[in-house]
């Protein structure tokens, strides 16, 4: 990346301050963009979910996956609990979503629970003693009735399904021609394996999942620098975690590099360890010294995050991005952009300041996938419950084992949103929406630059300096005609 006309600016500067300006391009079409990362952590797009517990949970892992990104549980979750999302995550089928299943003899209001938890909108009725698929319901099945009503008595039976190993392609004309947006997808026995949506059939042909050695879905885990961080690393690396995070908000501290080299002690040496979070080189240099191979990038930027008000500590997010990619690079590192993207275009210019990976957290909350139950505010609107890692909700959980004194000393130390709703967008209420929203942008932003691959837009992209009246410019304006 260079600064337009040779600048070097004398402040460090946000997501906002930048604006990329369009070179020579031989790239013809998005498509033609190579997103795969160069951190050795296979994702095939630039995208972590953060290690939020409002954010990470399996459903979003295994979808995000799919899509070629990578989830962080967070380390506040139980090891079992971590064990068991990945081998389910793990277990997930690589094109087919999971859907939500019920029984025939199940109540409507059971079902009501359930088919929130994943975008498709609707739950598979199976056979109880075969496993196969004998009818549908959705939301309207079982919103206008008797919450105690038998889901058989709702529930279509005119089926149409797919067989496993489908085409892509094929599958949507089925689908298109028998105007159905879903279908359940069965094996030759005609048991239920996965389901498939006509936006699902698209876009298995636009991504690539993020996959392991043994063609499973990938998904990563946070662990603390408190206790034994080697011990609980290795136990999580056995269970099948591919990418381990250890994380603090102040990552430069001795107590820091003393875990990260414990833990690199603990593992394969080429195993991917993500450490942080720091803002400057120096920063840099001392945990990849320690034996972190990806650095996380940002204090205060978040969305949930009020460590700048608090403290007055941290940086703007661009800068810190440009100081710590270069001072990693030099070493053989990678960074990871952590917090302050809100635009599909705060994601391309981070990757133009040198990182490998983009991390999204409450921009991903507000989504079917994210663990939270969907609640709806006065007007209907429906949303969903986020919070910061350091604040009181997520301090109390962590330190749920702990001393009731102790814990309440911990307490008046907290920072960040206890609680802040996140709402639904109607036209992207699921993370693969969301998904397609960034990765456009950022394919469109790789051809602005004519780049072909992430390596390449760090080379090519020029970027220039903006007042906030020049931002506020190139944002949508509502017009009435």
């Amino acid at each position: 990346m260079k600064f337009l006309n040779g600048l070097q600016p004398t402040f460090d500067l946000t997501y906002d301050d930048v604006f990329m300006v369009p070179s020579r391009s031989s790239v013809g079409s998005r498509t033609g963009v190579d997103l795969t990362t160069d951190d050795a952590t296979g994702t095939t797009i630039p995208l972590v979910v953060a290690n939020m517990t409002a954010v990470a949970g399996k459903r979003m892992a295994e979808t995000v996956a799919r899509r070629g990104g990578l989830t962080i549980i967070p380390q506040d979750i139980p090891v079992d609990v971590v064990t068991d999302t990945v081998t389910q995550v793990k277990a997930a089928h690589l094109v087919y979503d999971t859907p939500v299943t019920v029984k025939p003899h199940h109540t409507c209001g059971y079902a009501l629970g359930l088919i929130p938890k994943r975008s498709h909108g609707a739950a598979v009725v199976v056979d109880p003693d075969t496993n196969r698929p004998i009818g549908m319901v959705d939301l309207d099945d079982v919103s206008g009735v008797d919450r105690f009503t038998q889901v058989r008595e709702v529930m279509t039976t005119e089926l149409l399904t797919l067989p496993a190993g489908i085409d892509s392609r094929e599958a949507f004309d089925r689908l298109r021609a028998a105007r159905r947006k879903l279908a359940p997808v069965v094996g030759a026995d005609g048991e239920l394996v996965g389901l498939l949506t006509r936006s699902g059939a698209v876009r298995s042909t636009i991504y690539a999942p993020a996959v392991d050695a043994a063609g499973r879905l990938r998904i990563g885990a946070a662990i603390g620098m408190n206790g034994d961080p080697a011990g609980k690393a290795a136990e999580l690396v056995a269970a099948g975690v591919d990418v381990i995070v250890v994380d603090t908000a102040h990552g430069h501290q001795d107590r820091m590099m003393d875990a990260v080299a414990a833990v690199r002690a603990a593992l394969p040496a080429d195993f991917p360890i993500v450490a942080g979070n720091v803002v400057s080189a120096d920063g840099v240099r001392d945990l990849v010294e320690a034996g972190a191979s990806i650095i996380k990038v940002g204090v205060g930027p978040g969305a949930m995050c009020t460590t700048r008000m608090q403290t007055g500590v941290g940086r703007p997010q661009f800068s810190a991005v440009l100081e710590c990619s270069q001072a990693a690079a030099a070493l053989g590192a990678h960074v990871w952009a952590d917090g302050g993207v809100r635009h599909p275009r705060d994601v391309a210019l981070a990757l133009a300041a040198g990182a490998s990976n983009v991390m999204i957290g409450s921009w991903f909350a507000g989504t079917y996938e994210s663990p939270g139950d969907i609640q709806y505010d006065a007007d209907g609107r429906a949303y969903k419950e986020s919070f910061g890692m350091a604040s009181k909700r997520a301090v109390t959980t962590r330190t749920e084992g702990e001393d009731p004194f102790d814990r309440a000393r911990k307490a008046l130390f907290e920072e960040g949103i206890s609680a802040g709703r996140m709402y639904l967008d109607p036209q992207r209420p699921g993370v693969e929406d969301l998904i397609d929203n960034i990765i456009a942008g950022v394919r469109s932003s790789f051809t602005y630059a004519g780049a072909g691959s992430i390596a390449e837009f760090r080379e090519r992209a020029v970027v220039g300096l903006q007042s906030a009246s020049g931002y506020r410019e190139g944002a949508p304006v509502p017009v009435s005609w």
